[in-house]
């Protein structure tokens, strides 16, 4: 294996990773927004259905969303580090 074998392995590996952590941040964000249908807006909000307060919904859904994906590929990372340990 040359070196333009290691470079394009590595260059795939790191796309590939960036992929699927923003597939991970999508999805966490869309489970947040379905989670955050279920909350009782009208105790928050005299309109909840108009465009502030659904801009509001959407900007918790994404900060939420965020924090979860980070946990997942965080803890994604530490058990990838762990299988060189245990190897």
């Amino acid at each position: 294996m040359d070196n333009y074998d290691v470079f394009d392995e590595a260059q795939r590996m790191t796309g590939i990773t960036g992929l699927f952590s923003i597939i991970v941040v999508l999805v966490s964000i869309m489970l947040v927004w379905t989670l955050l249908q279920e909350v009782k807006w009208e105790t928050f909000f005299k309109h909840p259905r108009n465009a502030k307060a659904r801009m509001f919904q959407v900007v918790v859904a994404v900060i939420l969303g965020h924090l979860f994906a980070k946990f997942i590929l965080e803890y994604w990372s530490f058990t990838t580090m762990l299988r060189s340990f245990v190897e």
